[in-house]
């Protein structure tokens, strides 16, 4: 073969989808963001998540693998990086890989009080500091509504003291929506964290009022814990999925969410490097429209 020829299908090679199914120019384009309606500041619409993945304690090996991960995370523009204290050693591993690779100026830090002691929410919060090796906190969520109402008067006093910029509450597995409604209609709240993904939609009422209320959302369990992906990953792509730029399963799946008015950002976790990249791809790109939307929920549907 001659050299000529050689490099011509050598590039049409490294340009295949079918062997690198996301775009090798994707990290040089711009994640789409969306307005936290509290202060206007936007952030991209694809963060990632942190229980069990990065719950590896003192492991070197697998710290050092978080890290690359997170790495990629920010190659890719990502910016909010969500944890808590019931994620066993996951913020001492998100402190020290932030120390490794420099602390980008594009972190969004979101993490949570999780007790039922008032005065051990404050120690939390500081112990968090400590752990991320930060001096504020973007965003502190009281976790899973416990102790909800007393929290969030100590996280108020710490945002009008300028040690965090927003406040929240989290709920997941669809539980406590009830409550939850209550808590979006009373408290003066920026973010609300609650699961949403194509599997389970029953949270898009709240979804709706948050959005009423100018409370941003956080979408949780995105793959549904990973079963998602395991149950549609040998499955077929639509062939109209390039239409909104979605390669993947992953694409698919995100960008339902994303695309929702409603929605600020998904925190999608993973271990992998690979399974970064293509959670990150997901933020590039065309988002569904109305219509798109409920075309991609009936071929799921359908699946």
């Amino acid at each position: 073969m001659k050299r000529r020829d050689f490099i011509k299908y050598y590039s049409l090679f490294l340009s295949s989808s079918y062997f690198f199914p996301f775009s090798l120019s994707a990290k040089n384009k711009s994640l789409n963001k969306k307005i936290i309606p509290s202060t206007k500041e936007s952030i991209p619409v694809i963060g990632m998540g942190t229980w069990i993945s990065f719950n590896v304690g003192k492991n070197i090996r697998l710290r050092n693998q978080r890290t690359q991960v997170l790495k990629k995370f920010f190659e890719y523009g990502g910016g909010m990086i969500d944890s808590s204290p019931m994620y066993g050693s996951s913020e001492e591993v998100l402190g020290y890989a932030l120390k490794k690779i420099g602390y980008p100026k594009g972190l969004f830090s979101a993490t949570k009080i999780w007790t039922p002691s008032t005065e051990k929410g404050k120690e939390q919060f500081k112990d968090s500091l400590k752990l991320w090796g930060l001096k504020k906190l973007d965003l502190e969520q009281v976790h899973n509504l416990v102790n909800y109402e007393e929290h969030l008067e100590t996280l108020q006093k710490l945002k009008a003291e300028k040690r965090i910029r927003y406040i929240g509450v989290t709920t997941s597995h669809g539980r406590r929506h009830s409550e939850l409604k209550k808590v979006l209609k009373s408290k003066n709240i920026d973010f609300v964290q609650l699961t949403y993904n194509m599997q389970n939609t029953d949270a898009e009422p709240l979804i709706e009022l948050a959005q009423k209320n100018n409370i941003a959302v956080i979408a949780n369990r995105p793959y549904a814990g990973g079963g998602l992906i395991k149950n549609i990953q040998n499955k077929p792509l639509p062939k109209w999925s390039k239409d909104i730029d979605c390669t993947t399963w992953a694409d698919f799946l995100l960008k339902y969410i994303v695309s929702d008015p409603g929605v600020t950002c998904a925190i999608p976790a993973t271990t992998q490097v690979e399974h970064m990249q293509e959670n990150m791809q997901a933020g590039i790109g065309k988002l569904p429209t109305p219509k798109q939307r409920q075309q991609m929920m009936s071929y799921f549907k359908s699946l």
